[in-house]
């Protein structure tokens, strides 16, 4: 009897449990990965700091964690319950004088637009403060007094909803274990550390504050009941915003952890703040004897100087290249934009060379800037051509190449900057955000509709040669766009002669491509198939495994479809919210171009039609697949299928008819 309780007890939780919250969290104990959205004057120091604002007047800076965070499950639903905590410190350079604080934001997107510094912080302006539209929740660390905004004095702790009047703000500090309270000068430059919670169970917003090492106190300084349900959309981001007045003020932020639906992680190990300099020591020796040596140096050297800064940044130009001046970016302006091509800018590193991340001096325009290895000048004249070429190919699912640059051995390509990075950071190597199966298959599509406008309506047909995840980038809207194509081609020009002309990456080449070496739309198709995979599934194409048996992600894919189950191949990091007919038609298609006989592939034209359903894919087994494995047996018929069926639902942008030069098309090279 007390058995069958037990199971009826067991099945009431099961059928009647809540479903489970979205839980989105990160920690930074120091800001060393890079891994931020940062704008304005923000930065991250060589030491890991993250450096809000410097010593610039009338400026802002603000920095985002990059990915959207979840914090309702329907757009009418309850707020859920999160935590956050971050340490941070405030330096003035010119104390007395105070400069402005910071503030802890919760915001719809990551562009702040029409924001002022000053008293706005970075984050609103005259009129749009207070405004309901906003949709932003703050937790202000002020150091000025403003009447405007009825601040209660110039060292406070503030709850800002939609604007900077607090709803609720009291003079910072903390209180003891026996309840004493304690007075903290948030301008001091001294390390504190903040903590927020939202219970969403009882609409309550708690902060507190004490200095560094002191730990959590019992007792908030800051408590209110308010329901964020109505602020917060679907999906928001988290960040930070400062400004600078006429006191040039540094902001610090040293460590940072966040975490919806649980408690955020203890901040450790956390990077050192810059040494303050004493307070009795002389203005001359700390301004004046230094500067003095400063300009003596500038003097003696300025001349040398001259000379060297020539060389660094003396490009090659030809006389042949001059058609193509609106193209071509100045060295100087890309030196610059990258910060000198400084590690810290990196964003990564392949076969064609190093990426860094820059924004143009003046535009303020956000670049990737691939340097290429380029010691022979044989074909260089072709290699720009075609370079120009594809950088007149507009298309919604292709990185823009937005220009290039020459100097001495090197060849520099400039892309538009894709925010959200590759594709592949989100599938392997335990991400911290993940996509899931809707957002997969909507980079599936885009990736599909990029590759059939570079085969089919382009003037010349353009082969990518290396379609993969790691070529997928993600812009802020999470939207996949091709990049490197036909890069791969453009590399082959002034290489060795006698090398392989294969370009490519394993588990990805079609096996006539390994043969012929010769690319075609059908060897990306193939590719497609790879690509298909890795992104349902989760896994590379192929694994390397100790006993030395390679895991073969297609071969693996096939056998879960041959013993009639091909859903046991997904990612389980898609969660269960898909439609698993969807799900299926992407292994399945994969499975398709996968074939070993170009021939029987599907083009991209007809992938599109499978993908949005305007086809329905035949099954596996009438198209003849064996039971050894991938060998397709051709029963004709199929093409005739397919092609039947209009192609109005494919569209894409034109591409530019200027774009005319012949070694784009596909050929035998």
């Amino acid at each position: 009897m007390c058995f069958n309780l037990l199971i009826l007890v067991a099945l009431f939780l099961v059928n009647f449990a809540p479903a489970s919250c979205e839980v989105d969290a990160f920690i930074y104990n120091g800001f060393q990965s890079r891994n931020l959205s940062l704008d304005g004057i923000a930065e991250v120091t060589s030491n890991g700091l993250l450096l809000l604002t410097n010593s610039t007047v009338q400026d802002q800076g603000h920095a985002f964690y990059p990915n959207p965070i979840h914090f309702k499950n329907k757009p009418d639903g309850n707020a859920f319950s999160f935590s956050t905590t971050f340490v941070f410190a405030i330096r003035s350079d010119n104390r007395p004088l105070d400069g402005h604080g910071l503030i802890f934001i919760i915001v719809p997107q990551r562009g702040i637009r029409g924001a002022v510094a000053n008293h706005y912080l970075g984050l609103f302006n005259s009129t749009n403060n207070g405004n309901r539209s906003n949709r932003v929740v703050g937790i202000e660390i002020d150091t000025i007094f403003s009447d405007e905004f009825g601040d209660v004095d110039n060292n406070h702790v503030g709850i800002d909803i939609n604007g900077l009047k607090s709803v609720a703000a009291k003079t910072a500090g903390y209180f003891d274990g026996t309840g004493l309270f304690h007075n903290l000068t948030l301008i001091s430059g001294q390390p504190m550390q903040v903590w927020v919670d939202y219970e969403g169970s009882n609409k309550q917003i708690n902060v507190t504050l004490a200095p560094l090492h002191v730990g959590k106190p019992v007792r908030p300084l800051l408590t209110l009941k308010y329901d964020l349900s109505p602020i917060l959309d679907q999906i928001m981001y988290v960040g930070f915003s400062s400004s600078t007045g006429s006191v040039p003020t540094h902001h610090y932020i040293l460590g940072w952890s966040f975490k919806t639906n649980g408690k955020a992680q203890e901040l450790s190990q956390l990077p050192n703040l810059p040494r303050l300099a004493r307070k009795g020591a002389s203005r001359f020796v700390m301004i004046g004897f230094p500067l003095i040596s400063l300009v003596s140096l500038v003097v003696a050297t300025s001349i040398l100087v001259y000379y060297v800064k020539r060389k660094k940044y003396q490009e090659l130009l030809e006389d042949w290249e001059r058609e193509y001046r609106p193209q071509r970016f100045k060295y100087k302006d890309l030196y610059k934009a990258t910060k000198g091509f400084r590690e810290k800018e990196l964003l990564g590193a392949g076969g064609f060379g190093k990426v860094y991340k820059g924004v143009m001096p003046i535009t303020k325009l956000e670049i990737a800037v691939k340097k290429i290895s380029h010691e022979s000048r044989q074909g260089m004249k072709e290699f720009v051509s075609e370079i120009v070429s594809i950088g007149r190919i507009q298309h919604r699912n292709v990185v823009p190449l937005l220009g290039y640059c020459r100097r001495k051995g090197e060849l520099l390509l400039v892309y538009e900057y894709m925010s959200n990075g590759s594709l592949d950071k989100y599938l392997y190597d335990q991400p911290r955000f993940t996509l899931d199966w809707n957002q997969r298959f909507r980079v599936i599509r885009g990736v599909a509709s990029g590759l059939f406008f570079l085969h089919e309506e382009c003037d010349h047909v353009v082969v990518h040669r290396d379609v993969k995840a790691s070529n997928v980038l993600l812009d802020g809207e999470v939207n996949g766009r091709l990049g490197d194509f036909g890069l791969a081609r453009l590399y082959g020009h002034g290489t060795d002669p006698q090398t392989t002309r294969v370009v490519g990456t394993l588990g990805y080449l079609a096996p006539e491509h390994t043969r012929t070496g010769r690319a075609t739309p059908s060897t990306d198709v193939f590719s497609f198939g790879a690509f298909l995979l890795e992104v349902a599934c989760g896994r590379r194409p192929i694994q390397p495994r100790q006993d030395g048996d390679d895991f073969i992600l297609v071969d693996w894919v096939f056998s879960c479809w041959n013993r009639g189950n091909i859903l046991e191949a997904v990612d389980p990091n898609i969660g269960i919210d898909f439609v698993p007919g969807q799900v299926e038609l992407v292994l399945k298609l994969g499975l398709f171009c996968s074939h070993s006989e170009p021939s029987f592939r599907p083009t991209m034209r007809q992938i599109l039609l499978f993908l949005d359903g305007v086809v329905a894919l035949p099954e596996l087994s009438e198209l003849g697949v064996s039971s050894a494995g991938l060998t397709f047996d051709h029963r004709g018929g199929f093409d005739d299928f397919v092609k039947s069926y209009p192609s109005s639902s494919v569209n894409a942008h034109s591409c530019s008819p200027s774009v005319t030069d012949s070694s784009l098309i596909a050929d035998d090279s």
